[in-house]
């Protein structure tokens, strides 16, 4: 890419750079644009089940969480042994991916409009997944309402859980930056 061709930001982010922005500085009447708050980071979190030793069930779930995310997941290992679960030490007991950048702003994205509405029976978000920090976390029961995972090349389904990492200091902050990029939250 040459210095003049400029980059196109993906399209939730040039929202929340001019729509966003300003609302939120208006109704929390921040001065520095700089101190609004905004996505740090997503974090994606897949547990492995009893089909962990499996390699294909493996290979699969690690192609859909590269597909709907744009990059290879990491896969975790347990650090201690637990006979209660039946897992030793230095099992696979899951995966994990944290997108930046613009791969965050699309991957949220594609989560907001595609994604969640393919839930069944969806009604909205809870208000109450916020930690008192200002991030967000949900639960997604399979990975087949994401569309870049084809129905036909899924053998087993999977659920994963999304956090939301933001420079909110506090939920409301938080809440507001979340509403205001569109996600939708249950009304209460």
């Amino acid at each position: 890419m040459s210095k003049t061709a400029q980059r196109k930001l993906p399209r939730l982010r040039e929202k929340y750079e001019r729509e966003v922005v300003p609302m939120l500085m208006d109704k929390f009447g921040i001065k520095n644009r700089m101190a609004v708050p905004r996505l740090r980071k997503i974090g994606i979190n897949m547990g492995l089940r009893k089909e962990k030793e499996s390699k294909e069930f493996l290979t699969e779930v690690v192609g859909h969480l590269a597909a709907l995310s744009g990059q290879k997941p990491v896969i975790t290992k347990a650090r201690q042994s637990i006979a209660g679960f039946k897992v030793r030490q230095g099992d696979k007991v899951g995966l994990k991916v944290t997108l930046r950048r613009d791969r965050m702003w699309e991957f949220l994205d594609r989560m907001i409009a595609l994604a969640l509405p393919r839930v069944r029976d969806f009604r909205g978000l809870s208000r109450k997944a916020f930690d008192g920090r200002g991030n967000y976390t949900l639960g997604i029961g399979e990975q087949t309402v994401f569309p870049e995972v084809v129905g036909d090349s899924v053998n087993h389904t999977q659920g994963m859980d999304i956090s939301i990492v933001t420079s909110a200091g506090d939920d409301a902050r938080a809440e507001a930056l979340l509403q205001a990029l569109g996600m939708p939250f249950h009304r209460t």
